[in-house]
């Protein structure tokens, strides 16, 4: 048989955002869609955002991660990439569920986009609402 390598599939979601996430042992390369993390993500902000979960869990260079995302925007989808590592990681090694909790890592966020209202701020303003 052939050398098998082991793959751990996660899931991650934020907002309208879905990240199907890879993890293989390996030297620490990120690609999403194809493309470099850094070309994905500029920002170093949310860069650092995604990465929390193999800090704190110290295993930056060990892994090599794989992510489809789709939908929504770069804050979401980076939300959700962080959510799909942390599951991830989870499968990996149990243990580790003791460091990303407490750091907020393992939940959902559930906050949505408001609907969008009646009643737009302009026919509040010329009294258009009420009808007359």
């Amino acid at each position: 048989m052939a050398n098998k390598k082991v793959q751990y599939l996660a899931t991650g979601r934020r907002k309208s955002a879905v990240a199907r996430v890879v993890l293989e042992a390996g030297k620490g390369t990120i690609t999403i869609n194809g493309r470099s993390f850094e070309d994905y993500i500029p920002s170093p902000s949310v860069r650092l955002d995604v990465l929390q979960p193999l800090e704190l869990t110290e295993s930056t260079e060990k892994f090599d991660i794989s992510v489809n995302v789709n939908g929504g925007g770069i804050t979401g989808q980076a939300g959700a990439i962080r959510l799909g590592i942390t599951r991830a990681l989870m499968l990996v090694n149990p243990d580790y569920r003791a460091s990303l909790k407490p750091a907020g890592m393992c939940t959902r966020d559930p906050r949505q986009k408001e609907r969008k209202k009646y009643f737009s701020p302009r026919k509040v303003a010329l009294g258009k609402h009420i009808g007359g």
